[in-house]
């Protein structure tokens, strides 16, 4: 082979290998784009449902006046036409809500063991142990001198007691 055919080849493959990657990366961009479009449909689609709910409960007239006025009444349980039925979610709505509860309670989770682990609160806890053994071994020695008067006026009460005998 000459040395022209051999750079040709080697430039081709590269050329190849080139479009290969700019391809595999258009792909990546279209299948992100597909993905951010059903979610913005299905927002949408959750939007425009609660739109409609919103439009009934505005266009069902609220019962103002009672069959019989009741002053002591505070709630309306168990009147006529006020239970509402909670229709059934779809399984990947159910899904969405569980994993966006999660990812809340797991950031939230983060931020606090985060803010934990920070160098002033570990500071803040190490000059709080360092306060409080301080504050026990004084505690502790003034209970144990404390002690020690005491039994030595114990000591001192029981042998005037047997002197005087």
């Amino acid at each position: 082979m000459s040395e022209p055919s051999v750079v040709g080849i080697i430039l081709v493959s590269a050329l190849v290998v080139l479009l290969g990657a700019a391809l595999c990366a258009v792909l990546l961009a279209l299948r992100r784009t597909r993905r951010e479009l059903a979610a913005t449909r299905h927002e949408t689609d959750e939007l425009h449902y609660r739109l409609d709910r919103l439009a009934e409960q505005v266009a069902t007239p609220a019962t103002t006046e009672r069959e019989t006025p009741q002053e002591f009444v505070i709630t309306e349980l168990g009147q006529p036409g006020h239970a509402q039925v909670e229709e059934r979610i779809d399984g990947r709505l159910f899904a969405d809500i569980v994993l966006r509860e999660t990812v809340v309670r797991a950031a939230a989770l983060t931020h606090g063991v985060r803010r934990a682990l920070a160098p002033e609160s570990r500071n803040r806890i190490r000059f709080e142990m360092k306060r409080e053994v301080k504050r026990s071994r004084k505690q502790r020695r003034a209970d144990t001198k404390a002690a020690i008067r005491e039994w030595e006026a114990r000591q001192r009460a029981e042998l005037d007691t047997g002197d005087a005998a």
